[in-house]
């Protein structure tokens, strides 16, 4: 409840998996979309799996519709927290931040004003961003 209510309390919540699903799928609703929520379960050596908190999403497979941004985000989380390259992912947190702000969008996220775009040109448009940073 306190989530949901007043987020801005949590910078990082360690939870059990389960637990940590439950929070995830609570979580969306401050984002708008599962689509933009990076995750990690990370050991205390260093290694983690790093994955989108919304898993596969099987029933959109194939159809241009997910939402790249969260893997996108969680391969940010690799880089600064398994491999130390804060600058990379930096720069990756800022293209992704860049092409929103420009307003584009996915299918689950809503927009009056912005521009539609499918998996694959948002990833593109991603990419390109990181490329001219």
């Amino acid at each position: 409840m306190k989530l949901i209510t007043n987020p801005t309390q949590f910078d990082v919540i360690v939870t059990e998996n389960m637990f940590g699903d439950i929070l995830s799928d609570e979580a969306s609703v401050l984002t708008g979309s599962l689509g933009m929520l990076p995750s990690a379960s990370l050991a205390e050596n260093g290694v983690g799996l790093y994955e989108p908190a919304h898993g596969s999403a099987p029933d959109i497979a194939g159809k241009g519709i997910a939402n790249p941004i969260a893997m996108i985000l969680s391969a940010a989380m690799m880089l600064r927290f398994s491999f130390d390259k804060n600058e990379e992912a930096q720069a990756i947190e800022d293209a992704v931040e860049q092409v929103l702000n420009q307003d584009y969008h996915t299918a689950d996220l809503k927009s009056e004003n912005g521009t539609l775009v499918n998996t694959v040109e948002m990833t593109q448009l991603i990419v390109d961003a990181i490329k001219q940073g």
